[in-house]
């Protein structure tokens, strides 16, 4: 468990899924990962991602002629000041490929990762609790998040 405070001044790795539940509205989690959001766009948090971030949310829209909601990712990953989104380049590849050495997980997972670690991120804010234990950085997925 992390309360929101905790965030603040801190640079704040976001995965794939809060991004998704924040633009799709996730009935459970929309409220947790909007304050993380807040935060980010009031300079609270520094918010980043990956590139590959922008991949993984494009995917449905596009299969499902969502323009729309395509257009909207857009937005807020490349048209936002409040959220930097860096590319995969040769440090976060050395990064991911070590990740994926040393505890044999996915190439998108040692990704997302590796990009949080190679930018100086303090957490890594993510929908999959199965996400494995990485020095330095904690993991918390929507539900661990808590308001005072």
């Amino acid at each position: 468990m992390a309360s929101i405070d905790d965030l603040k001044g801190q640079t704040v790795a976001i995965d794939t899924a809060p991004f998704i539940y924040f633009i799709e509205q996730h009935p459970t989690f929309l409220s947790k990962v909007d304050a993380i959001f807040e935060s980010a766009e009031r300079g609270e948090i520094r918010a980043i991602t990956s590139v590959l971030t922008l991949l993984e949310v494009l995917v449905q829209p596009i299969r499902n002629g969502r323009t729309d909601l395509a257009d909207e990712y857009r937005r807020i990953l490349l048209g936002s000041a409040a959220i930097r989104v860096f590319p995969v380049d040769a440090a976060v590849a050395e990064a991911a490929a070590t990740l994926r050495a040393t505890s044999n997980i996915k190439t998108p997972d040692s990704i997302q990762l590796a990009t949080a670690l190679v930018h100086g991120a303090h957490f890594f804010i993510t929908g999959d609790a199965r996400m494995p234990f990485t020095s330095g950085l904690r993991i918390l997925t929507p539900a661990d998040l808590h308001y005072f």
